[in-house]
């Protein structure tokens, strides 16, 4: 029997494939495609996906990037500023590349990947699921769609795909462009026009169509239509040829009713679809993929109670939620009615008030996630401290590397470290932090947290809060963790 079966090979189940398998658990991955296709839908990662990433040593790997400060829009209105304080900015990925990482890290570690080979249909019993797959009858423990937005394990499932249709027709295709056609992002009265020229090559072309969705969303491209579509928005003929690529699709703003049926969960598009505006869809689909790779493995394993994955949907569906919404919201703005423009006038200039440009790139970008964990003063990203420990600096990064947990003690509190005992490895140092001691799960997310308010002026005296603290983290490892993770893995520091 398979421990997890995955369903769809792009990024996301990719990534969560390697996931499963550097905890030991070995997935199998079902791609109807019998060998990747090579095209890049997306090719943005944002500062979260990034942040995590470099959790996991794959950052170097999944594409070029960029520190500091990266200009960025939000509909079409280019006065966003990302940044971030701890990692890149923005990563440079084009989709394409980042599952050809993803899946040669999953293949090194162990994970199987049938590619040719379809989950069409499932039955789900007490304790596994039959799967028919690539016309055959396989039993799975739990099972995984990654499947996209048409997905087969969701519909198998009985799970709701709620939201709202399709209003906008989008046309996408790389061609050989003509003279004299310009880059860049074109909103006309008609429509919008984005062209990323390559003089020396095929053009990426994408139509944004507001008179209404496409009569057959299912039908075939053609260079005819594509050109067409370019030509009436651009208001003059734009002159392209040799086309490949060719695909349409829609603003439908969709989501799962729950990413977990029993033993059926749901990641990425299968989960959530949505306008690509920002590029937020691949970068929530792999956010989705961290977060349900280490309690997936853990259930398996038998080192967490199978309730642990109840967290997956009450963490990351409103995270979805979120995206389509401000998505639905640059739509909204993007409309192109010149009625229009002096809102987007306005909007472009509240962009340029620095609360309100925080508040969008943190939205964008990921960086404004935080999980309700159950405990105050939690559920943010762990920064990348620099722990200075008896064995050498390492980096909180690192520790995370392996996909394991770890308490960091930075204030010699010998109480805490008692209660954590052999539950979870612990890292022992000084650092810049306003915490004297972070449970940090394997995704990279504060469990639990003890700020700089209770910390002792003597290292080796409990502070007069500490009995409340050690229950807090004792409550906080039994949530997270039922199971010593030192009985199968090895030490933390290098």
């Amino acid at each position: 029997m398979i421990d997890v079966a995955i369903a769809g090979g792009g990024p996301v189940g990719m990534l969560l494939a390697a996931e499963l398998a550097l905890q030991g658990v070995r997935p199998v991955v079902f791609e109807k495609l019998a060998a990747p296709s090579g095209e890049s839908k997306a090719g943005t990662l944002h500062a979260r996906v990034g942040q995590l990433l470099q959790r996991r040593g794959l950052l170097d790997e999944a594409g070029r990037a960029t520190y500091g400060t990266v200009g960025f829009h939000f509909s079409g209105m280019f006065g966003l500023r990302l940044s971030a304080a701890d990692g890149p900015a923005i990563v440079g990925s084009p989709q394409a590349w980042a599952e050809q990482v993803f899946a040669g890290r999953a293949a090194a570690l162990g994970a199987q990947i049938r590619r040719g080979h379809e989950i069409t249909g499932l039955v789900q019993h007490a304790g596994h699921v039959t799967l028919t797959a690539g016309g055959r009858q396989v039993d799975a423990r739990y099972v995984v769609g990654a499947d996209g937005a048409r997905s087969a394990v969701r519909r198998a499932a009985g799970i709701a795909f709620e939201g709202t249709g399709a209003r906008v027709a989008a046309l996408m295709g790389e061609v050989r462009l003509g003279p004299g056609v310009p880059g860049g992002w074109h909103r006309t009265p008609r429509g919008w026009l984005l062209i990323w020229p390559d003089p020396h090559g095929h053009s990426r072309v994408t139509t944004y169509d507001f008179r209404g969705p496409h009569p057959d969303r299912e039908a075939p491209v053609t260079l005819d239509e594509l050109r067409e579509a370019a030509s009436r928005i651009a208001g003059r003929p734009i002159e392209m040829s040799d086309a490949r690529s060719l695909s349409r699709y829609g603003d439908a703003a969709l989501q799962a009713a729950t990413y977990r049926d029993r033993r059926v969960l749901l990641a990425g598009d299968a989960a959530h679809v949505h306008f690509p505006w920002g590029g937020q869809g691949l970068n929530t689909g792999l956010e989705d993929a961290m977060n349900l790779g280490w309690k997936l493995a853990a259930v398996v394993h038998g080192h967490a109670p199978e309730h642990l994955l109840d967290s997956y949907h009450t963490e990351r569906h409103p995270v979805a939620a979120r995206v389509l919404w401000n998505v639905r919201a640059q739509n909204a703005l993007a409309h192109p009615d010149p009625a229009l423009d002096p809102l987007r006038e306005l909007f472009a200039e509240l962009m340029e008030m620095e609360p309100v440009n925080d508040y969008l790139t943190g939205m964008i970008s990921g960086q404004d996630i935080r999980y309700d964990v159950g405990v105050q003063g939690a559920g943010w990203m762990a920064p990348d401290l620099r722990i200075k420990t008896d064995d050498g600096d390492v980096r909180l990064a690192e520790l995370l590397w392996p996909g394991r947990a770890c308490f960091v003690d930075l204030a010699g509190r010998d109480d805490l470290v008692a209660v954590v005992g052999e539950r979870v490895p612990v890292v022992r140092g000084v650092a810049e932090s306003e915490h004297e001691a972070l449970l940090v799960r394997p995704d990279g997310y504060v469990a639990w947290a003890a700020p700089s308010s209770v910390r002792s002026s003597a290292p080796s005296s409990a502070p007069s809060s500490a009995p409340s603290s050690a229950r807090e983290l004792g409550a906080a490892i039994d949530r997270w963790f039922v199971a010593p993770q030192s009985s199968r893995t090895s030490t933390l520091l290098r």
